[in-house]
C-alpha cells in the first residue's frame, strides 16, 4: 500500500479535480503548452503524457488551430484494487488563433515522450524583404 505524507497536497489535488473535473468531448479540459518563435517558425509544444499518438487530433480551419487528445483508462484485471489515482483522464483540447503571417499549409507535427510539438513556418509574404526603386533618377535644378 502507498503511504501519503502530505495531507494538504491531497486536499489541493481533490479541490482541483472537483473544480476542473475530467474532460469530455463536449467540455474538454485544457492542456499545458509553451509557444515561442525559433528563427523563421513558431513552435508550440503541448504536454500530453500517457496519450497515444492515435488519440491526438490536429485540425486547422482558416487561422484556427485545434488540438484534441484523449487519455483513456488503462484496462485492468478484475482482481485489481485501485489504491491511488491522480492521473487525469478524459479529453483535453486547446484552440489557438494563428496570425495571417503564418503558413498553415506547412505545419509539421512530432510526438515524442508525451510532448506534441508543432512547427508553424512564417509565410514568405510576411518575411522582411528589400524593395528596389526603379526608373531613372529625377534631378531638378533649383535656381534662386
Amino acid at each position: 500500500m502507498l503511504m501519503r505524507t502530505d495531507p494538504f497536497r491531497e486536499l489541493d489535488r481533490l479541490a482541483q479535480q472537483l473544480a476542473a473535473g475530467s474532460g469530455t468531448w463536449t467540455r474538454p479540459s485544457a492542456m499545458p503548452m509553451d509557444a515561442y518563435r525559433e528563427g523563421d517558425e513558431y513552435v508550440v509544444s503541448f504536454d500530453l503524457p500517457g496519450v497515444s499518438a492515435e488519440a491526438i487530433d490536429i485540425d486547422v480551419e482558416r487561422n484556427m488551430l485545434t488540438v484534441k487528445a484523449e487519455r483513456r483508462p488503462v484496462a485492468k484485471a478484475d482482481d485489481v484494487q485501485m489504491e491511488l489515482s491522480e492521473r487525469p483522464l478524459g479529453v483535453f483540447s486547446r484552440q489557438l488563433v494563428l496570425a495571417d503571417t503564418l503558413d498553415t499549409e506547412r505545419i509539421e507535427a512530432d510526438y515524442d515522450a508525451g510532448v506534441l510539438t508543432l512547427r508553424i513556418p512564417i509565410a514568405e509574404r510576411a518575411k522582411p524583404r528589400k524593395i528596389t526603386i526603379g526608373g531613372e533618377p529625377c534631378r531638378k535644378e533649383i535656381s534662386g
